[in-house]
This record gives structure tokens, C-alpha cells and sequence, in this order.
């Protein structure tokens, strides 16, 4: 064979590899943005069973503790706040809003031992507790959805495919800091 051939054949062996490595690029990273996708759609699937929970978890309460109103309010508008949300930071704001209004109205439940008596209560207490890990789960599943994309699409030549593509970095859930103190009971 000429020598002219067989560069021919190798630069056109290259190329083919690269065509395949960078079909392989893409599809991997179509794979791993829509894993994010459908764990951002679990975290939206239990924050949306909680605020479905609370308005009777409201109203159950509502019954034995009218003098509690501006708690069992903050409640609902907190709730109100994580429907509205459409980000993972506007609904990670909305949580921390909702989790210490959920605090408070804990400290409620402790201040008043005749609202444990309630088996409603109790139950729906019990649903929101399972609701919370749930959501627990969800946050973490999509956390590492996005890690896993995340260092997938920096690195070398992915990062190449992910800026061609607009497939920049995906945003974490992160905990606000409200929601990393330690709340204060007080009887």
C-alpha cells in the first residue's frame, strides 16, 4: 500500500472513532440528565404529598388549639409557598419556610398534651413524619443524580459535548441554614 493510503485510512479510522466516542458522549449525557430530571420530579412527587398532608394536619389541630391560629397560619402560608415554588432553590427557600413553621407547630403539639390524645392527629402526624423521609430520600436521590452528572460533564472531552450541548452544571437541593439550627423548645 502507498503511504498515502494508509494515512488516509488511519485519519479516517480517528475520525470514525471519534464520531462513535462522541455519539457515546451524547448519549451518556442525555442518560444522566434525564436520571436528574425524573429525581427532581421525586422530590417535586413528595414535597406535593406533604402540602396535600398539612391542610388536614391544619385542620385537625385547628379543632383543639384555636388559640394557636398565627401557627396553624404560618403553616399554610409556608405550604402555599412550596406549591409555588419552580426551582430547586425557590423550593429549597419555601421548605426552610415550611420546616420551621412545622417546628413551631411541633412545639405546640408538646405545649398542649391534649392534642397527642387525638388519634386524627396522631395519624396524620405519623403520615407527615414518613412524608419527611420520604422527601429526606427524594432531596438525596437528586443530589447525587446531579453529582453523578455533574462530574460526568466536567470531565475531558465530556465537557467539550456538555458546553456544545448547553448541558452546564445542574443545581443542587441545598439546605438553607434555618433549617440547620437546632430548633428551641420551650415549655
Amino acid at each position: 500500500m502507498k503511504k498515502g493510503t494508509i494515512i488516509l485510512l488511519i485519519i479516517v479510522g480517528i475520525l470514525i472513532i471519534g464520531i462513535f466516542g462522541g455519539i457515546s458522549t451524547y448519549n451518556n449525557l442525555i442518560q444522566l440528565n434525564e436520571s436528574v430530571d425524573a429525581q427532581w420530579a421525586q422530590v417535586e412527587n413528595q414535597l406535593k404529598r406533604r402540602t396535600d398532608l398539612i391542610p388536614n394536619l391544619v385542620n385537625t389541630v385547628k379543632g383543639f388549639a384555636e388559640q394557636e391560629r398565627e401557627v396553624l397560619l404560618g403553616v399554610t402560608e409556608a405550604r402555599a409557598g412550596v406549591t409555588n415554588a419552580r426551582t430547586p432553590s425557590e423550593y429549597a427557600e419555601a421548605d426552610a419556610q415550611l420546616t420551621a413553621a412545622l417546628k413551631q407547630l411541633n412545639v405546640v403539639v408538646e405545649s398542649y398534651p391534649n392534642l397527642k390524645s387525638n388519634q386524627n392527629f396522631l395519624d396524620l402526624q405519623t403520615q407527615l413524619e414518613g412524608t419527611e423521609n420520604r422527601i429526606a430520600v427524594a432531596r438525596r436521590d437528586y443530589n447525587e443524580s446531579v453529582r453523578t452528572f455533574n462530574s460526568r460533564a466536567k470531565r475531558f472531552p465530556t465537557v467539550i459535548f456538555a458546553n456544545l450541548l448547553g448541558m452546564g452544571q445542574r443545581e443542587y437541593f441545598e439546605v438553607s441554614e434555618a433549617d440547620q439550627e437546632t430548633p428551641n423548645v420551650e415549655f
